[in-house]
């Protein structure tokens, strides 16, 4: 559920091309419990243990790496919101008066609405054409985030609805050579891995949640949890860090250099 700014120009978080990447024979999943580092506020060079690196899709990958292309698939970053209302206001998620549905804890943050299987179709050229910048760039999978926001949506969206965005953006990153991430929703991964196609999970805070179960009963080793207490990453440690890749970052997950990085690993 933690977003971050990326820390790059309107000009270049707004450009996107639509056209499919030519499509890959194969894709490969995160090598299974390997050193993870989440790097959305800013990115940096990753230590050298460091096998599997998320960022966000305006930054590029590492060389050498497993490199995770972060997308908000299900709700608007808070500096997009004003590109968005200009240019695809429908696309958004509007209550009974006609007000934009928020996420409460993220200002800015607009639900996108996966209502209709004709929506679903033109939000899968916008954030379809992310995923398909993520694979030019050399990424290995996507992440696409906030699975749950029909959770938010006061009734106006299902989880229906947002599984079955989610399998066409599963159906986008696969064709584009890349695996991909469930992101929230953990009590529903059995249900999203079925009916999805999700090839790992990415967790923040599952520990905190009493969620963590969840996924690895789904998904096994291929989980990759980021806890951003110290209470609850040395749990999380103690609970399971011998089975998948756990790391402690800061709130804001900010670049290492600057004030307030923090960066533990299990």
């Amino acid at each position: 559920m933690i977003r971050r700014l990326a820390l790059v120009t309107t000009a270049v978080v707004l450009a996107y091309q639509p056209a499919a990447v030519a499509a890959r024979k194969s894709y490969e999943t995160p090598p299974p419990n390997a050193k993870f580092d989440y790097q959305l506020g800013g990115s940096y060079r990753p230590a050298p243990s460091v096998q599997v690196i998320g960022r966000d899709h305006t930054s590029h990958p590492v060389n050498g790496r497993y490199n995770v292309c972060y997308i908000n698939g299900f709700q608007t970053q808070d500096y997009q919101a004003e590109w968005w209302q200009r240019n695809h206001s429908d696309l958004l998620l509007h209550d009974a008066e006609g007000d934009l549905v928020g996420d409460p804890n993220w200002a800015g943050e607009y639900l996108l609405d996966t209502s209709t299987a004709a929506k679903r179709q033109r939000l899968l050229t916008i954030i379809g054409g992310w995923i398909d910048g993520c694979a030019r760039k050399g990424f290995d999978a996507a992440d696409p985030d906030n699975l749950d926001s029909n959770t938010r949506s006061h009734g106006l969206l299902t989880l229906a609805d947002n599984l079955a965005f989610a399998a066409l953006l599963a159906q986008r990153a696969h064709a584009d050579g890349l695996a991909i991430s469930q992101k929230n929703d953990a009590e529903a991964s059995a249900r999203a891995r079925r009916s999805v196609h999700f090839d790992f999970a990415i967790s923040e805070s599952c520990q905190v949640y009493d969620e963590c179960g969840s996924y690895t009963k789904t998904y096994g080793d291929e989980v990759f949890d980021i806890e951003y207490r110290a209470k609850s990453f040395h749990a999380a440690c103690r609970a399971r860090g011998h089975r998948i890749s756990i790391i402690r970052r800061d709130h804001d997950l900010v670049a290492r250099g600057r004030p307030g990085y923090v960066y533990r690993a299990c």
